[in-house]
């Protein structure tokens, strides 16, 4: 008696159903990109600005410092992370027209109108040494203190908090309080403890 051959199965058609698949799902699915930090870096130096002297309002200046031990200064003075969002939110506002917090500038802006949009920059500079979760938190704290600004503005001028307002009333909020942080390139300031 002689044994019977079992045909063989034809796999040619399910490869090209597999590429066919896999060629719609890569077509069709989105890819999450990630956005980053939204930050003005300084400007590279070049022969022309290493000899320029820049100068600057330092009432517009808030310089935030974190060191090798995830310490936070202010404009020299120590502070805890749960003050920098109130102190950073202060700066930017300047409610009361302080003459040692940031100048105002008068802008017209569509759909506000006339509004004092404030110079102050933070100038945000880390050690080498600074912990990743201290250099979040330090961008979660100043981001945290321009969206309750642009909230607080946008409830004032439209009514609604900032994320439910349209285009163009988030553009005017936006002119009107700034993303004014500039974030220098780490520095080294070793572990002898000088700040």
């Amino acid at each position: 008696m002689s044994k019977r051959k079992t045909p063989g199965l034809n796999t040619g058609a399910m490869s090209d159903i597999s590429f066919l698949l896999l060629t719609f799902f890569l077509l069709t699915s989105s890819i999450n990109t990630e956005q980053g930090i939204p930050r003005k870096l300084p400007p590279p130096k070049t022969e022309d600005t290493k000899d320029k002297k820049v100068d600057i309002n330092k009432r517009n200046v808030l310089n935030v410092l974190v060191n090798f031990r995830d310490e936070i200064s202010v404009n020299g003075e120590v502070i805890m992370i749960g003050d920098l969002k109130a102190k950073a939110k202060e700066f930017f506002a300047n409610p009361t027209n302080d003459p040692s917090l940031p100048e105002k500038q008068s802008k017209a802006i569509d759909g506000i109108g006339d509004f004092a949009v404030s110079k102050g920059v933070v100038s945000l500079t880390n050690d080498q040494g600074t912990s990743y979760n201290m250099y979040v938190q330090v961008q979660n704290e100043l981001q945290r203190a321009v969206n309750e600004l642009r909230d607080e503005t946008a409830l004032e001028y439209f009514g609604k908090k900032y994320e439910g307002l349209d285009s163009a009333a988030q553009r005017a909020v936006t002119l009107a309080i700034p993303m004014s942080i500039s974030e220098a390139p780490p520095i080294d300031y070793g572990s002898n403890g000088a700040q």
